[in-house]
């Protein structure tokens, strides 16, 4: 699956405001325009909150690990999992990034 994902100019904390003027390409999951990557930290986020995003379905989920991976390439995070099953409380991997 390929990234939706596109960098914008908004950087640190989002209001709600700014989130509803945010284009869907930040968003992890873009469709349900659910965690915004507009920063670092913002992908740290997406990266730990992943698998508490609810009403998605698997192939949301394929589409946003890819999005996450655009973003955390872009930005300089580093992410040790391969697969967003490796997400989330259990299993999760030792990655001290996040």
């Amino acid at each position: 699956m390929t990234s939706t994902w596109k960098p914008h100019e908004k950087h640190g904390g989002l209001s709600d405001k700014d989130k509803r003027e945010l284009p869907e390409s930040v968003f992890a999951f873009p469709d349900k325009r659910k965690e915004p990557m507009t920063d670092a930290s913002h992908v740290r986020n997406a990266i730990a909150r992943f698998d508490q995003v609810q009403g998605v379905t698997d192939k949301d989920r394929d589409l946003a690990f890819q999005n996450i991976l655009a973003a955390a390439k872009h930005y300089g995070v580093d992410v040790a999992e391969t697969n967003w099953r490796q997400l989330g409380k259990l299993p999760h991997t030792p990655n001290p990034a996040h």
